[in-house]
């Protein structure tokens, strides 16, 4: 399992660059804005409607470019490792920028929601490649230096999105969210043109791209993708629709396997889940996105309908984990070195199962310092558990091989996300449900509140509902730490720098 051909060795070394550090600031440039597309848009929704109309499709200004980012991420992993980081960068840094100009000049809600998946398309580049970068510029040793800025800027812009968004939208315009990117994507974009340089490397003299296997994948991600973003939402789970785009993304993933099996060199090859260490962190980090759901959709409705306290309030209660989360991941390599990949991740996830485990026995209604606690714990045990798993499942490949095993590594976190929004939110309002009376969901009730007009059993039903998704999300970290338990070794076959 740790070997590996002669030419993935002779590329582990970093890329040389003329400035590192001008292409450690485009790196995190690129960062910031990938993680602000994707929330920045939410605070600015009465906004968007208001002037292009739409109210019945709006989600699909998330759902498309979360959508586009997640299922090109395969495909420009193995692109990078085909052709190299720069130019795949360079590419969707610029499919990016057109899609954010095109946003700008949306004239309906339907040219607004195609020019965001446009946006997405260029958005899955940045995202992994920026990864993969950070790995190819750093040894080992300094890797968690880069991989902590990386996460304080994804966790920091994340979070201010919406309210960067809802600054633009009431004292701007709303067009403005998507003409901010021109001038720092173009910056980025310089950085990387002028200052990083790759090393030359032995390239076959006709690199085949698997482009029948990038579009099967594309299309099985996306109708799978929309089958999970939209079931119970625009239709039931068991409606027509639902079942035919669960049937189409069965049919689709038996294609993209005869593809994949029959290419020379397959977007999603087969390696990636034969071995043992990129398999179980795969799964791991699957299980990471599933679990994430619970506090980033579920606590600020907890916290205005339970805890009554206002929207800035509240957004603060979650946003106490970005700054624990980035300083536990900076300080993970001391852990890490001592007990190894496996362990110091296992540690992480453990204590979070704890942590996630504790929320339902909150009291009711409780004080505000007590969510806020939990979050704090909560993201520096992520930390403990995510950054040495993505720098030890990338110190085990070669550069022919990182770009692909970065890209499922995120793959699978960006899906379990998706995951656990449809199934956390079919959760939440079935218990919703049954403590009203079969009256009503998530949505509908959080309304109900926020004008006034809930009862007091409203409040608890909420309170039940959100319980119920944090115990399902520690049955999420639990999965998560018996993975590293039976499937990872116990020691990752580290490659030399």
């Amino acid at each position: 399992m740790g070997s590996t051909s002669s030419a993935a060795r002779e590329g582990a070394r970093p890329a040389t660059t003329g400035r590192r550090g001008a292409v450690v600031a485009a790196l995190m440039l690129s960062m910031a804005l990938a993680a602000l597309d994707a929330t920045i848009v939410s605070t600015a929704v009465p906004q968007i409607v208001g002037d292009l109309g739409g109210f019945s499709v709006f989600s699909w200004l998330f759902s498309g470019y979360l959508l586009a980012v997640t299922v090109t991420l395969p495909v420009y992993g193995k692109l990078s490792d085909t052709f190299g980081r720069k130019p795949v960068l360079i590419a969707g840094s610029v499919v990016f920028l057109l899609g954010s100009l095109l946003c700008a000049v949306a004239w309906n809600m339907g040219a607004l929601i195609a020019f965001r998946v446009v946006q997405g398309l260029g958005g899955g580049a940045l995202q992994g490649t920026v990864q993969t970068l950070a790995a190819d510029l750093y040894p080992l040793k300094d890797r968690p230096k880069i991989q902590s800025k990386l996460s304080t800027v994804w966790a920091v812009s994340a979070v201010a999105g919406p309210g960067l968004g809802g600054v633009l939208a009431a004292y701007a315009d709303w067009r403005w969210i998507f003409l901010i990117n021109l001038p720092i994507g173009a910056l980025a974009l310089w950085l990387i043109v002028r200052h990083l340089h790759e090393p030359e490397r032995e390239t076959t003299p006709h690199a085949r791209v698997d482009w029948a296997g990038a579009l099967a994948v594309f299309a099985c991600g996306g109708v799978l993708l929309t089958a999970l973003v939209q079931g119970g939402v625009a239709w039931p789970w068991l409606s027509a629709p639902s079942l035919a785009l669960f049937g189409a993304g069965l049919a689709l993933v038996a294609v993209v396997v005869l593809v994949e099996r029959r290419a020379a060199e397959p977007i999603i090859p087969g390696w990636v889940w034969r071995r043992r260490t990129i398999a179980a962190v795969n799964l791991a980090l699957g299980a990471l996105g599933l679990l994430m759901v619970a506090p980033s959709v579920f606590l600020p409705t907890y916290a205005q309908s339970v805890l009554g306290l206002a929207p800035v309030a509240a957004g603060f209660v979650l946003s106490v984990w970005t700054l624990s989360w980035p300083v536990s991941a900076a300080l993970s390599q001391h852990v890490y070195r001592r007990i190894g990949f496996r362990n110091t991740a296992m540690l992480g996830i453990g204590t979070a199962a704890l942590i996630l485990f504790a929320f339902p026995f909150l009291p009711y209604p409780g004080q505000a310092w007590q969510p806020t606690l939990l979050m704090l714990l909560l993201g520096a045990a992520l930390g403990l558990f995510q950054l040495p798993l993505i720098v030890g499942v990338q110190s085990t490949v070669g550069w022919a091989e990182r770009g692909t095993t970065t890209a499922s590594v995120l793959f699978c976190r960006q899906t379990g996300q998706t995951v656990g929004a449809a199934m956390f939110g079919a959760v939440a309002n079935g218990v919703l449900a049954a403590r009203l009376g079969g009256a009503g969901d998530l949505d509908s009730v959080t309304r109900a509140l926020d004008s006034g007009t809930a009862p007091e059993a409203t409040r608890r039903a909420i309170a039940d509902a959100v319980h119920a998704v944090y115990l399902g999300a520690a049955g999420a970290a639990a999965l998560a730490f018996l993975v590293l338990l039976f499937l990872a070794p116990r020691k990752f076959p580290v490659l030399g720098d």
